[in-house]
């Protein structure tokens, strides 16, 4: 038996909505079968399922993407846009047909703001200043007369704006001298034009561990900048030539899959650290605007598309990272998980009109209820679970109490075989009335176009006790836990 206890009166801050935000890049199927049709038009099924989720942001164009795109080829009518070749990605030539407008769309239909992230590596600041005004300029001036002339009369209002992406990479291979100084360049010409939106300036961030990067990038960019991003994959193997399959893994690689995300904790704190220290009085947020999974592709597809199965194994990893997000909200102001279809660790799967939700997508709608809610104090009795030197805690934690009184506790049971009888107190609030869904499967466990409902969530028997719960997990499951107290 374990014991949780949970601090109604103990609380870090509040879990911003924006951690449960969702990333599409122009990569592989993620857009076009994946988000819209060929023709830029929106897949009403993709649509439906997202706003279920409640997505509150969405990172658009990409990605390593972002940085050889360039925002004028995707507006105007379709038959005149400019051609593109994704030489990131595949190799493929892409036509434009889904643009600033198309994307705006899309997030009127989900009902989430966007989150534009800038070319910086091949762009120029006079680009990306036009591109905000476009978005933005609600009088009169050429950006606006512009937007108007393609179809839209009011401004998009778009708040998020990231400076670049992985400039240490893909996004010019730049050092984080020489990024910073761009990025108070850039940051000094992305303005406001209206009062009621005030820009939210997001700089390219560092590479997992890379604390000299957030260091250099606050120290010298910070006053210009809002938050500064951070990267970090899930890879069960460390060759990034051989990173371990999606399916039909080895106990040993669901062990090291989940000892590597915990890894997240670690970057967390350490990067709010460095940003505490270096911000020089400014509130400067973390976001982890790149996150999730990331195995071989399914055999049979193009290598460049990162098509890869969602399993149990990918629904843990996201509950140990949203937990995570949740506790330490008081330093990550927002997340975005890679891919929101068809890529890496996707809500939804598509091939042609057929579409599932994998075990990931419940994972986030059971986690819904925390977003903007309290986060609370929670302790957590675990055992270790031993696999050679890869060493990770049977139970993982995270509990937030809503506007309406109603707490939510979410725990993952790492072990893939024992269940994990539970005791939870609550001090600080009196439970009268509670309800439990869990989602449990072997690691490998998932959905097919054939049996897209094999992985689903279910009631789970919970009995209420003197201030608190009990409850029994199965092997390889995440449950949340709601509790009504008076």
């Amino acid at each position: 038996m374990s014991f949780l206890f949970i601090n109604a009166n103990q609380s870090v801050g509040t879990i911003n909505k924006n951690i449960y935000g969702q990333f599409s890049e122009h990569l592989g199927r993620c857009i076009y079968g994946g988000v819209a049709n060929r023709d830029g038009g929106l897949r009403a099924d993709v649509v439906a399922a997202l706003k279920v989720l409640g997505v509150p942001v969405l990172r658009w164009p990409g990605g390593c993407f972002a940085d050889t795109y360039h925002w004028r080829d995707g507006i105007g009518p379709k038959e005149n846009r400019k051609t593109i070749v994704n030489t990131n990605w595949g190799g493929v030539t892409e036509d434009n047909a889904f643009g600033t407008h198309e994307f705006m769309e899309l997030c009127r239909a989900i009902g989430c703001e966007p989150y534009f992230s800038g070319n910086v590596g091949s762009g120029t600041v006079q680009e990306f200043s036009d591109w905000v005004e476009y978005c933005n300029m609600p009088g009169v001036s050429p950006m606006a007369d512009l937007r108007r002339e393609n179809g839209a009369e009011s401004p998009f209002n778009v708040r998020y704006w990231g400076i670049g992406n992985e400039a240490w990479g893909c996004g010019g291979n730049m050092r984080a001298e020489y990024y910073a100084d761009l990025c108070r360049q850039y940051a000094t010409y992305l303005r406001g034009y209206d009062p009621a939106v005030p820009l939210y300036k997001i700089a390219s961030g560092a590479s997992e561990d890379d604390y000299h990067w957030t260091r250099t990038v606050v120290e010298r960019a910070g006053h210009t900048i809002d938050a500064v991003s951070m990267h970090y994959y899930t890879r069960p193997l460390a060759e990034w030539h051989h990173k371990g399959a999606a399916t039909g893994f080895p106990r040993e690689e669901y062990f090291s899959t989940l000892h590597k995300t915990l890894f997240m904790e670690e970057l967390v704190e350490n990067h709010g650290r460095v940003i505490r220290q270096f911000a020089k009085g400014k509130e400067i947020g973390l976001v982890v605007d790149e996150w999730g999974t990331w195995f071989d592709v399914e055999p049979g597809t193009n290598p460049g598309f990162l098509y890869q199965q969602n399993a149990m194994r990918d629904a843990l990893v996201a509950a140990i990272n949203l937990n995570i997000f949740n506790n330490h909200c008081d330093t990550v102001v927002m997340a975005n998980i890679a891919q929101v279809v068809n890529v890496l660790q996707a809500m939804v799967l598509t091939e042609g009109d057929k579409m599932l939700l994998t075990p990931t997508y419940h994972v986030f709608a059971m986690y819904k209820p925390h977003q903007d809610a309290r986060q609370l104090e929670s302790y957590i009795e675990t055992k270790t679970l031993e696999q050679e030197e890869l060493a990770v805690p049977n139970l993982h934690v995270s509990a937030s109490r809503q506007a309406d009184g109603k707490i939510l506790v979410t725990v993952a049971n790492l072990s893939d075989t024992e269940p994990a009888p539970l005791t939870c107190r609550i001090g600080g609030a009196k439970p009268a009335a509670g309800s439990a869904q869990v989602l449990a499967g072997a690691p490998d466990a998932h959905n097919t176009f054939e049996a897209p409902a094999a992985v689903a969530p279910r009631a789970l028997a919970a009995q209420l006790c003197e201030g608190g719960f009990t409850a029994t997990m199965p092997p390889c499951s995440v449950a949340a836990f709601t509790v009504e107290t008076v």
